[in-house]
């Protein structure tokens, strides 16, 4: 099962992972995007199902993730919507309405959905969830606070519900990616050689899982920027992340959803 999987990291993911005896259950908003994704997979070989949701109805997504795993079980799932935001320079704050969005879409409900589907795996006693974060998670940007601030949310419950479910045959991986070469990622300012394809990151983020990893940070500059965050003074620290802001964020793109945030 992966979400978010109309566009960008979510689509790269569900063509990666589509083959012969395989059956994919693809999650997205946009059903005629979907609908393109899930006739790739077909014609690699997939079984292919596919639901039109919006993760801003946390209700809805869980009920409808425990009817899709009572109806066969899950053996992984990718949760890899989201949402992404670049403040612009008019605004002082984020305007709170996007705040409750992100966190919806990018920390809530995926939250929600891992814990729901995690308890029901380790009632089995087995079963594989792959949260998409961000490299962004790690460092405090003024420019997309709620964005940091939601994916940061994330990597945390990531890492408590692993410790809480790993007794029971149950893998949790979070992957943080940096910049994805996808419409909403390039409105991101990224050296190109920081930007990775799409399909070169789905293969690492299954790879990764398939090996039983708990946390992959890719490309590996960002890991060593998360030390680096670390040790900086706080003044020095908090200059050069307000220093990152783009002059003029561009538009956000149609696809700045489902699959497609900017790492």
């Amino acid at each position: 099962m992966i979400t978010g999987a109309s566009s960008g990291l979510g689509a790269a993911l569900a063509r990666h992972y589509a083959g012969p005896d395989c059956l994919l259950i693809l999650w997205a908003r946009d059903p005629a995007r979907l609908e393109a994704v899930a006739a790739d997979c077909r014609r690699a070989g997939a079984a292919v199902e596919i639901r039109s949701l919006d993760l801003v109805d946390s209700a809805a997504a869980i009920a409808t993730i425990n009817e899709e795993d009572a109806a066969g079980a899950i053996d992984i799932a990718v949760l890899a919507a989201g949402l992404g935001d670049i403040q612009s320079m008019a605004e002082r704050a984020e305007d709170p309405a996007r705040v409750v969005s992100l966190g919806l879409v990018n920390f809530v409900t995926p939250s929600a959905m891992a814990a729901a589907l995690a308890g029901r795996m380790a009632a089995r006693g087995q079963g594989r969830i792959i949260l998409i974060g961000s490299a962004a998670a790690f460092h405090a940007l003024p420019f997309a606070a709620a964005y940091a601030g939601s994916k940061a949310g994330l990597a945390r419950f990531a890492q408590a519900l692993r410790i809480g479910v790993a007794p029971h045959g149950v893998q949790i991986m979070l992957a943080s990616p940096g910049p994805i070469d996808t419409p909403a990622g390039r409105a991101v300012p990224a050296p190109a050689w920081l930007t990775m394809q799409p399909a070169d990151v789905a293969a690492r983020i299954a790879r990764a899982s398939a090996q039983g990893r708990f946390h992959l940070t890719l490309p590996w500059p960002f890991a060593l920027l998360r030390v680096i965050d670390r040790l900086l003074p706080d003044r020095l620290r908090n200059a050069l992340l307000a220093g990152l802001r783009p002059a003029s964020p561009p538009a956000q793109p149609a696809g700045w959803r489902d699959g497609a945030g900017p790492g």
